[in-house]
């Protein structure tokens, strides 16, 4: 069993991101977003980089076939 994390999908916003982490969660699926925002102090800087959803790697197709992700 490893721990190591992928980015299962990067979202256009720290909303969806949460969306599909409580969907994930709510299968067993243990999922973290990362969104650079400053803080929360440039909230804009999230619709430039996005959110990203990770999940550890042994989840990574059980996850994207929960999100129905290619």
């Amino acid at each position: 069993m490893t721990d190591a994390l992928v980015n299962l999908h990067t979202f256009d916003n720290r909303q969806e991101a949460d969306l599909a982490k409580g969907a994930l969660e709510a299968n067993g699926i243990h999922a973290i977003v990362s969104s650079d925002d400053a803080g929360s102090q440039e909230v804009s800087l999230q619709f430039v980089r996005g959110a990203k959803l990770f999940v550890k790697r042994e989840d990574e197709q059980l996850a994207k076939e929960v999100l129905k992700l290619p």
